[in-house]
Order: C-alpha cells, then structure tokens, then sequence
C-alpha cells in the first residue's frame, strides 16, 4: 500500500526499511515476497535514492542523474528478485569511447576487447594480457590481500601509465576507486564489467523505478514518501523500529539504506555500541562527490551518434587526483538518444548528461557568489569539451542546468554528499551491524564493492538472509 503524505501508519512491522536506494528496493521485494511485513520509508517524494531523475520545460526533457552503465549481472539480479519484465529490458551500451592526449579508442568493454586492445594499441604481449586478467578473475573477497591498485598495475605494466588509465580511469569515474584503494575492489567490480560489457535500462530511470513500486505495492510492501527518519527506536538493547516524525512505529527489525556513518552516530547514537566499534566507524573514510551538467536539445534537434559514453580528459597522464580536482579536466558524458533510450516517449529530446568526481569541500567551502561563479564555469567548461565533438552543440541547447554534492546531499541525504557511500573499510562495519546492535542492518554504497546499481542491489540481497535468520527468532506471531 501507498501511504499518503500525511495518512498516519497505524500498524507494527517485520521490519522497517529506511531509505529506498537500490539496496533498500530490492530487500524490501525480496522480504514482501517471502511474506514479511514491510514498511519502506523515504524522506524523498520519490523511490531509487541516487537511481533517480528529473523533468524540465513541462516535462518536455527528462535527466537521468546515475551515469547510465553497470554490468550484465544486472539481468540475472533483476530477473531473480524483480521481475523478468525488468531483466529484459537491460540491453547492452557498445559504444564506449575513451579520449585524451595518451589514446583515443572506442571498445565495447568486454574481456575479449580489452584484451585485443591491449594487445594491438598498447603493445602488450598477450600472455602478460591473459596472466593480468586471470589474475583478477581469480581473486577471493576474502583473501587478506595487501596489495593496492596501483601496486596491482605495476606489477603486471611497470611503468605503463596509459596502460592504467585505459583500466583504471573508467573505474574510478564510475566509483571513486583510487590507484591507493586495495586491489580486490578493482579485481571484483572490473571483471564483473569485463565479462560481457556495460548495461542500461532501456526506457530510463524512471521507467525502471516505476515497474520496481510496481512489483513493491504488488509483494505488499508498504511505502511511504516524505517520511525522513531522524532516530531508530531501540528497546532491551535491540533496534525495534524508528520515530517517523514524532510517531514511533514499531517493527522486529531495521534495515537502513542511509549512510552508514548516520547510521550509527547520528540514527542510534555512539553511546548505544562498544567503544571499539565507534573508533572503528570513526575511522571509515567517505568516498568522493560529483557534479553534472545536464543539457537537454531542442525539440526535433538530433546529433551524430558519438558514443554511449565517452571518458574524456584533457589531463597529459592518469592522476585519480586530478579527476576530483575543482577545475577539473577530465569528464564522461552521457549521451541519451531518445531512440534508444526512451523509445516509449513520443518526440523525445536528445539529453547528455556530464559527470565529474569531485571533493565535498571545494565546493562546501565557497561563499554564495564563489559557488555560483564555480557552478557557471563549469558548465561554460562542459560545453567547451562537448563542442569537440559537436561543434554547433551551443546552438541545440534549450535547458542546462547543473548539480554539485551539495546538490547530492540535498536530495539524498548522503554525508557530504557522497555518491559511493564509503571506503572499502565501511564494508565490515556495514556487515557486522548486527552482531553489535541485534535488529539493525545496514545495507547499501559501502566499500566500492557494494557501490553501483549492481553492487548496492545485491548488497539488498545478502542482508535480506541475515535478516531473515534474525527474525526467525522471534517465531510465526506478528508484533
């Protein structure tokens, strides 16, 4: 059931979902289906956390906000916990475009390319290609492994910087993975890429979300909107529901699809867990920010096929550094054919959309007019690096309009506007939530394995068995 804004919750749960990112979505299906009570809750008006979008000029254009890629074990996720609806309507981007002053190369993004690639344009011998990717398809989570990514890269390509930008770059725009960051996160998350390419869904986020409330409302899940929650009620020393405004609803259990570090210190309170796991939470570092540029033609106006997306950079060399940096060099853009993208929208406009990594505090620091000035030259910078590749891109131009991590926090509540959750170190915090505070879990963008569309779903998934196991403790009887 769809609960209105202001319609009161008048009944107990199995368990409370806090936040409705992809992670949130897909463990509230997945307990609605089994038969659980679910109430999900969001303080946005509407469902997908950073999976999300928006309409300008009377709906006339429509921006998708998550760069539109993830990896084809989106299909087998959405086919076995949504529906089968969901799973065909992913189709595969192979037109992915990298552009700066040390390649310029277009690739479809799977092993077999990569490895041609690598081969032919870099001159690497293929028995070093084939060694590097076993190497990573052999990798275990759960190998106490040492070794960084940039350790990682010059083990197998000493001294072969474009190497690491052709592997490294697309990754670290796609999750903030630095060349420090433990080599196991690239390993994972880029030979789930490489298997068989990069995904979208066909028809748009927002198509996407409303088969997904769909299915929710369907499993009878309970969903209410513009319901932000401020604490999480706990009772003999478990997590036993929250306060929706002043209104305490009670539940079995909590999952929380919020930051992690709220969470813990703001949600519950460091002074309900052990000191040990506050100094370890204390510890867990935040990932980068983005901004966006969001351009939307005019009607009737299309534009030669450039790409799908195409990472651009006008940096001499890979520097993670420089990708994050205020006056920022390097961009991937987005490119949203409306044939492709959203057939099912009649006389739909062209949209690109720019994303760049950036630091909470460039931007967090700047007066009202700096930040304004700031967010001018970016976009005048965009349309610079756009108009490489469509000279007369200046003239389609009806809407552009830009977002910064203020902009991400506003919106999505992430600290310090986040837009990959944590470090890999949040992701043990994350799993062990439970076992320091019986009846709350935590799932969601934590320790850039679990980052992405695909990450954070299945991040859903796997919580989901701990919670179940949790709440068949307390029997058959509802609350």
């Amino acid at each position: 059931m769809l609960l209105k804004v202001h319609e009161p919750i008048t009944k107990n749960y199995d368990i409370i979902i806090i936040g409705s990112g992809l992670a949130g979505l897909t463990a509230a299906n997945i307990l609605g289906r089994n038969g659980h009570q679910v109430l999900l809750l969001e303080s946005h008006n509407k469902l997908g956390g950073f999976a999300t979008w928006f309409f300008r000029e009377s709906r006339n254009h429509v921006f998708d906000v998550s760069l539109h890629g993830f990896p084809v074990g989106m299909i087998k996720t959405c086919r076995k916990y949504w529906s089968k609806e969901i799973a065909d309507s992913i189709v595969q981007l192979k037109d992915v475009r990298m552009i700066n002053p040390q390649f310029n190369i277009q690739t479809e993004f799977t092993r077999e390319d990569f490895s041609k690639k690598l081969a032919e344009e870099f001159k690497i011998a293929p028995e070093v290609v084939t060694a590097f990717f076993d190497y990573l398809a052999n990798m275990n989570f759960y190998d106490d492994s040492k070794m960084t990514n940039g350790e990682l890269f010059e083990k197998f390509f000493p001294g072969r910087n474009d190497v690491t930008r052709f592997l490294m770059e697309p990754i670290t725009y796609a999750n903030g993975s630095t060349l420090d960051d433990p080599a196991i996160t690239y390993g994972i998350v880029f030979s789930n890429f490489m298997s068989k390419g990069v995904y979208t869904f066909k028809g748009g986020t927002d198509l996407l979300i409303s088969k997904m409330r769909e299915e929710l409302l369907k499993n009878n899940v309970d969903i209410k909107m513009q319901a932000k929650i401020e604490k999480i009620y706990l009772e003999d020393g478990k997590a036993a529901g929250v306060y929706v405004k002043d209104t305490l609803v009670k539940s079995k259990a909590v999952l929380s699809n919020a930051n992690l570090l709220t969470t813990i210190l703001t949600m519950v309170g460091e002074e309900n867990f052990p000191a040990d796991f506050v100094k370890q939470t204390k510890e867990v570092r935040l990932n980068s920010s983005s901004c966006q540029v969001y351009m939307g033609l005019k009607e009737g106006v299309r534009i030669p096929h450039i790409g799908d997306l195409i990472f651009t950079s006008n940096y001499p060399t890979y520097d993670p550094n420089r990708l994050l940096d205020l006056k920022v060099s390097s961009r991937t853009f987005s490119v949203y054919y409306p044939e492709e993208t959203r057939p099912q929208v009649e006389n739909g406009r062209v949209a690109i959309v720019s994303s760049t990594n950036c630091h909470w505090d460039d931007w967090a620091n700047l007066n009202p007019e700096e930040y304004e000035a700031e967010k001018a030259f970016m976009v005048e910078e965009t349309i610079k690096g756009l108009e490489k590749f469509i000279p007369e891109i200046r003239d389609h131009l009806e809407v552009v309009e830009a977002a910064t991590p203020l902009t991400v926090k506003r919106y999505t509540n992430h600290l310090k506007g986040s837009s990959f959750g944590t470090k890999f170190e949040g992701l043990d915090v994350s799993m062990n939530l439970h076992k320091k505070l019986p009846g709350l879990f935590h799932a969601g963008s934590v320790g850039i394995i679990m980052s992405g569309w695909l990450g954070a779903a299945n991040y859903g998934v796997i919580q989901v068995n701990q919670i179940e196991s949790y709440l068949n403790t307390f029997g058959a009887d509802n609350v």
